[in-house]
């Protein structure tokens, strides 16, 4: 499968001012632009294994496409919504469990590259992985 692999963060657009609109403090998101991202994803029919190793922490998330699941990012926000695979791309719908509001992402292999998309009340980020 195409996401399969190792991945580690290259470089990021707009991540921070994307950070901000989720209501992350300054501090956490200048912490955030550096945290050094690496994952892993395994692909078995439609069921992924994604595992997440930061600065700050080191997650291992399972989710069945198509399937809701509760996830909780870096800086505490709770999250509960599907991944699904639309084309070529992973496309996930997430609710914050905070205040109700949508928080869209979206991952597709472009060249050589992974790149995660997020989208949150307009604001666009995007972030680029190489192979690790």
């Amino acid at each position: 499968m195409a996401f399969n692999g190792n991945w580690k963060v290259d470089r990021s657009e707009d991540y921070e001012k994307f950070m901000e609109q989720m209501g992350i403090n300054v501090m956490k998101r200048k912490l955030g632009a550096h945290d050094n991202l690496k994952i892993t994803i395994q692909q078995e029919g439609n069921k992924f294994t994604v595992k997440e190793s930061s600065t700050f922490r080191s997650i291992e998330i399972i989710f069945v496409l198509g399937v809701n699941f509760e996830y909780s990012l870096a800086d505490g926000t709770e999250l509960s919504g599907t991944w699904n695979l639309e084309g070529n791309k992973l496309v996930g719908k997430f609710t914050r469990k905070d205040n109700g509001k949508e928080l869209q992402a979206f991952r597709e292999i472009v060249g050589d590259e992974l790149i995660q998309t997020y989208i949150y009340e307009g604001v666009e980020a995007k972030r680029i992985f190489k192979r690790a």
